[in-house]
């Protein structure tokens, strides 16, 4: 079956009507809305509208609160713990990174934790937050929910979530925001799904079966009543694995979270938590050495003759600028099975038939 194509303002506007009719205010909707267009528009359909199912799941299933807000938990300074109160982790990210970049402003730097919020979506969109603030920020997240995905270096079974991390660098006059987002598996789960729905392979290295071995099935992830029955692989081996343990130790032993036990899984649903450091570049009064120095730095790599194949070497942050262009202007294509299953998602939550009829393309 064929993709879909979606203009962004229609997409936001039934996502957002989603969520309204099952229990969200206009606020709260819209900034759920917005955020997964968001991560659509950048090209991580992952992250996207694909993930409405399982969020109004959670929400009848009661595993994800609406109308929760950030809670300070402790404030010392320039420390500052939140609770998310399983709250949706657009609304719950956005007001702690808010009350991050105030704590870096009247401090020069703030260590944020942040725990039990549901799923948080795109780490990019809050780094982004902080760059456009002129902040640079480090962000560590783990996962207490849902199952095992990734298996350690040298394991044949899932231990852990893909664990992200996300640098951000503000913009200057010159060059725009770097943007470092990434899973610590070799691919996000939600690539995976997006394979499987489209019915084709993930790249060499993403994936391993039930025996430990090499696979480019993304069905072995969405086998075995529910769990999956194969396991993702870290980004860049043994370094990946490394980087995802400390993401893991960070933003779930640091906050109080939690790190990825079996013990405190709690099915069918996605609890993240965070520890994000936000810093002032100008902290050190440097008299713009940051920025200049940044300026010739990427423009020095940036200058590098492109590889066989290769339009022109980019940054990070790059990509998501160009993949964002192009679906404004031509719309956002998502697979035939994510769009039906966002169509029956509106059903259960109460969007009638000919309501949801104006929306398939």
């Amino acid at each position: 079956m064929a993709d879909v194509v979606v203009q962004a303002d229609k997409l936001t506007e039934l996502t957002k009507l989603i969520c309204m009719r099952a229990g969200s205010g206009e606020t709260e909707a819209q900034m759920v809305a917005d955020r997964l267009v968001e991560a659509n528009l950048a090209g991580h359909d992952s992250h996207g509208v694909g993930m409405m199912p399982a969020y109004i799941s959670a929400v009848v299933e009661g595993r994800l609160n609406v109308g929760q807000h950030a809670e300070v938990v402790v404030d010392k300074g320039c420390f500052l713990l939140v609770d998310g109160n399983a709250g949706y982790g657009q609304v719950i990210a956005q007001e702690t990174t808010e009350m991050g970049i105030a704590k870096a402003r009247e401090h020069g730097v703030a260590v944020v934790g942040l725990r039990n919020s549901h799923h948080i979506g795109r780490i990019g969109a809050w780094g982004e937050m902080c760059a456009d603030a002129g902040l640079v920020s480090i962000h560590y997240v783990n996962s207490t929910s849902f199952h095992a995905l990734v298996a350690p270096f040298g394991g044949s079974d899932p231990r852990y979530t893909t664990n992200p991390y996300c640098t951000a660098i503000p913009a200057t006059k010159d060059h725009p925001r770097l943007i470092l987002d990434m899973a610590t598996s070799n691919i996000a789960m939600g690539k995976v799904r997006v394979a499987h729905n489209k019915g084709v392979t993930v790249p060499d290295g993403s994936l391993i079966d039930e025996n430990g071995n090499p696979t480019n099935d993304p069905g072995v992830m969405f086998r075995g009543d529910g769990e999956p029955t194969g396991a993702l692989l870290s980004v860049g081996a043994h370094k990946g694995y490394g980087l995802a343990l400390i993401c893991d130790i960070l933003a779930g032993g640091v906050t109080g979270g939690g790190t990825f036990l079996p013990e405190r899984l709690e099915r069918g649903t996605i609890i993240n938590n965070m520890l994000m450091i936000i810093l002032d570049p100008d902290v050190f009064n440097a008299s713009g050495f940051f920025g200049q120095d940044l300026n010739a730095f990427t423009g020095w790599v940036k200058a590098s003759p492109p590889a066989p194949g290769v339009d022109a070497v980019m940054v990070p942050g790059d990509p998501e600028r160009k993949m964002r262009e192009t679906r404004l202007a031509e719309g956002v294509p998502i697979d035939a099975m994510t769009w039906q299953e966002l169509l029956d998602t509106a059903r259960e939550a109460g969007v009638n038939r000919v309501e949801v009829e104006e929306f398939a393309v």
